[in-house]
C-alpha cells in the first residue's frame, strides 16, 4: 500500500514539473508569448530549475536546451526514488536512463493529448479566451498533418479524433518499451 502511494504522488509530482519543463521547451519553440496564465505558471513551475541550468547548457537554435535537460532530470529523478522504494535487479541502476527518457515522451504525449482534449472542447464552445488562442496554437503543429488528409465532415474538423487515436496508439507502444525495460531492469 505504501508503495502505491507513494508511487501515484510520485508520478503526480513529477509528471507535472516534467509536464512543465517540456510545455515552456515547446512554447518557446513555438514562440508563444508567456504574457498568459499558461505562460505564467509554467515560468513560476519551473524558474527555479530551468535558470540555473541555462548557465551550463546553453540553447541550440530555437531549442531551449535547459528545460529538455531539465524535464530528463526530473523523470531520472523520479525513477531513481521509485527504484530506491521498489528495489533494483541486477543491473537495474543501467535502465534508468531508459526509464527516464520514456517516461519523459510518456508525459509529453499526455501532456499533448490532455491539449488536444481541451481543444477540441473549446472548439466547440466557439470560446474567445485568450487561453483558447494559446492552446490552439500549441496543437496547430500536431493536427496539421492530419488536416492535409482528413476533410471537415460537415463542417466538424476530425483531425483532433485522429490525432488522439494516433497518440493513444504511441502511448500503448511506449508503455509497452517500458514494461520491457522495466522487466529487464527490475
Amino acid at each position: 500500500m505504501f508503495q502505491q502511494i507513494f508511487t501515484l504522488l510520485l508520478d503526480v509530482a513529477g509528471g507535472l514539473l516534467t509536464g512543465a519543463c517540456l510545455l515552456r521547451l515547446y512554447m518557446q519553440r513555438q514562440r508563444i508569448p508567456f504574457a498568459n496564465p499558461i505562460g505564467q505558471f509554467v515560468f513560476a513551475l519551473t524558474d527555479w530549475v530551468i535558470l540555473p541550468l541555462r548557465k551550463l547548457v546553453p540553447p541550440l537554435g530555437a531549442w531551449d536546451v535547459a528545460s529538455l535537460v531539465a524535464a530528463l532530470l526530473v523523470q531520472l529523478l523520479q525513477y531513481l526514488l521509485l527504484a530506491l522504494v521498489i528495489g533494483l535487479g541486477v543491473g537495474g541502476w543501467t535502465w534508468l536512463p531508459w526509464l527516464a527518457v520514456f517516461g519523459m515522451a510518456r508525459v509529453a504525449l499526455s501532456g499533448m493529448i490532455g491539449l488536444m482534449i481541451v481543444y477540441a472542447v473549446i472548439s466547440w464552445l466557439q470560446s474567445q479566451s485568450p487561453l483558447a488562442d494559446v492552446i490552439e496554437r500549441l496543437v496547430a503543429p500536431v493536427l496539421k498533418p492530419f488536416r492535409r488528409f482528413i476533410p471537415l465532415v460537415g463542417g466538424i474538423d476530425l483531425s483532433p479524433l485522429a490525432a488522439l487515436l494516433l497518440m493513444q496508439v504511441l502511448m500503448i507502444v511506449l508503455g509497452h518499451l517500458q514494461a520491457s525495460v522495466l522487466g529487464a531492469g527490475f
